[in-house]
């Protein structure tokens, strides 16, 4: 199992050469695939010229050799397109906008994987390729339309995947298969270049094991594209702050008469874990009415959005009905029975909605929902295809109607060792500070990535207002705002993320010399304390020459935050602490420099 910046780091650092890796990745899609992930996969011949034209290229690329898949109803030109229908292939000659993106900043597509047929389920079994089998268990369902994608992700075949979410295609099978996916604001990444759903709602996902993972692809994908009609130009998050506070903040939870886990009580005991974890990193609940949001998630297959699904393949499916399977052409061909006066029904109570879930919005940061109410078997949907599939979208159908940001993030495992997984959500251009703190779920939780035994990575921080990776740093000293150091935090772009404390790990002491007067920070084994600092950020290229400012016997290293989390901080070797004056009680820099003398 490997992160994008773990396969960096074996090109960069450990030699790994690019050619082999990826034809090796390949190579192994051909030889099993077990659980009907794939439809198409590059031949050697196309996959050989992508690389020779990638070694022509800087390997400072940020996503340079990464193999990643694609949900086939996105294109990719030299690959088939068939959106789940033999019939409805056609060879495209440009890739999508999202897909071009991605291999001009180095990354390499594989294949082409196992969907829905025309992104309309959310099981995963609608296919004429075969049902997509779930990544931990064969019998489960893999959550769709998406499936494919997400099982590749999760079986370590590629390191991320591209799959679409119109009504929790993206969110479904990530929490089937114990993975992170990001269901963008609607319109933030483009759509050109994909077979619409329902045009006005659908979004590309994108699926990785871990928030660093979902941070470097979007950072790579998302950006205003003029030739996509429904693409809209990047907006400020309002009304909320850009960030979701490091510490405390409002966590939205559904009042207990609004869950749904249909008679699943190992899926609500998960869910209940969930929350704990959450509020363990500072989520305040308050406890929310989900009906109007229930309301609204109706209206996605009671109300005219089907007639748009139908209108989007309109002269394929009245020429050739048959071609679809049978339950995709029921749903689909309801599409041809709304009238237009219904259209307008809709949106009206939809705007209603809307307004009504705008209370809910004023009081929380985030809205937490487990992603799915429980993860039926393959019998169970073959035995009831349409009621099974409605009960997995009962948290996901709303998301796009009310034009919400959304991440879907592991939340642990049921007792019996199947994965659940939470949706965090928010109003839209959230989607960065929901990334974040998925991250930090994730990290809190330590929970595995995929199907592998290695847990989440520390993660560099990420500016939520101009998406470049940064380094947090955690100060205690002069460094601190208002200080006289603070300027060369400033002068190389540093940004204050919060104030708070240290776990109750630490010793902190006065360095003798100066002027000016230095704090050493020590963590020791027993009869700690908690102590003041700052979390800054740098950009990461700065990092190194503002290392070269700090004199011995000061460093950065790793400091455990009161929270729990860890970061990077200043850290003092002991042996320098042996005529320091020991000031741990004062908990604080400051209140060292302003005690009475």
């Amino acid at each position: 199992m490997e992160t994008i910046a773990a396969r960096l780091s074996a090109y960069r650092d450990a030699g790994d050469s690019v050619r082999d890796h990826l034809l090796e990745r390949r190579d192994a899609i051909v030889g099993a695939d077990p659980h009907n992930a794939w439809i198409s996969v590059i031949d050697t011949a196309t996959l050989s010229g992508m690389i020779d034209w990638l070694e022509q290229q800087s390997p400072s690329l940020p996503l340079y050799g990464v193999p990643f898949a694609v949900k086939d109803n996105i294109d990719v030109a030299g690959l088939p397109t068939t959106a789940g229908c033999p019939a409805y292939c056609y060879w495209p000659d440009a890739h999508a906008a999202v897909v071009e993106r991605l291999m001009r900043a180095g990354a390499i597509p594989l294949g082409k994987t196992n969907l829905d047929q025309f992104a309309t389920g959310l099981v995963g079994s609608r296919s004429p390729y075969g049902a997509c089998r779930n990544a931990f268990d064969r019998h489960r369902v893999s959550g769709g339309s998406s499936a494919g994608s997400a099982v590749a992700v999760a079986l370590g075949q590629v390191a991320f995947a591209l799959g679409t979410d119109t009504a929790g295609s993206g969110r479904v099978p990530a929490a089937f298969n114990n993975l992170m996916s990001l269901k963008p604001t609607r319109g933030r990444l483009s759509t050109r270049g994909v077979v619409p759903a329902c045009r006005s709602l659908d979004c590309v996902n994108i699926f990785g094991l871990c928030g660093d993972d979902l941070r470097r692809v979007f950072e790579v994908v998302d950006g205003f594209d003029p030739l996509d009609p429904q693409s809209r130009p990047p907006q400020p998050p309002a009304p909320l702050r850009a960030a979701i506070p490091p510490g405390r903040f409002a966590l939205g939870v559904p009042r207990d008469e609004d869950l749904e886990f249909f008679g699943d009580d190992q899926t609500a005991t998960a869910f209940h874990r969930g929350i704990e974890a959450l509020e363990a990193l500072g989520g305040e609940v308050r406890r929310i009415d989900l009906t109007p949001f229930l309301e609204a998630a109706r209206l996605l297959y009671e109300g005219p959005w089907v007639a748009e699904r139908y209108s989007a393949i309109r002269g394929f499916i009245e020429s050739q009905p048959d071609a679809l399977l049978p339950v995709t052409r029921q749903i689909i061909g309801a599409g041809a029975e709304p009238l237009a006066c219904d259209l307008f029904t809709a949106q009206h109570r939809l705007a209603e909605l809307r307004r009504a879930t705008e209370s809910a919005w004023a009081g929380i940061d985030c809205l937490v929902t487990p992603t799915a109410g429980h993860l039926p078997t393959l019998e169970a949907v073959e035995a009831d295809p349409v009621g099974v599939n409605s009960q997995l979208g009962y948290y996901t159908n709303f998301m796009n109607l009310l034009d919400l940001s959304a991440v879907a993030a592991p939340g642990g495992f049921t007792p019996d060792g199947l994965p659940f997984g939470l949706t965090l959500s928010a109003p839209a251009f959230m989607d960065r500070a929901l990334i974040d703190l998925a991250e930090r779920l994730q990290r809190h939780c330590q929970l595995p990535l995929g199907t592998g035994r290695q847990t989440a990575p520390a993660a560099e921080a990420l500016d939520a207002d101009h998406g470049e990776h940064r380094q947090a740093i955690a100060v205690c000293g002069a460094h601190m705002s208002g200080l006289p150091l603070n300027e060369t935090l400033i002068e190389r772009g540093g940004r204050h993320l919060q104030t708070t404390r240290t776990a109750a790990l630490y010793r902190l002491y006065a360095l003798p010399g100066g002027p000016p007067a230095r704090p050493g920070l020590v963590r020791v084994d027993a009869d700690g304390h908690a102590v003041e600092v700052e979390v800054w950020t740098l950009p990461r290229h700065r990092v190194g020459d503002f290392l070269d400012t700090i004199p011995a016997p000061l460093g950065l290293g790793r400091i455990t935050l009161e929270d729990g989390r860890e970061v990077t901080g200043f850290i003092c070797e002991a042996w320098a602490t042996a005529s320091a004056e020991d000031i741990s009680a004062l908990g604080s820099w400051r209140r060292y420099l302003t005690r009475p003398a």
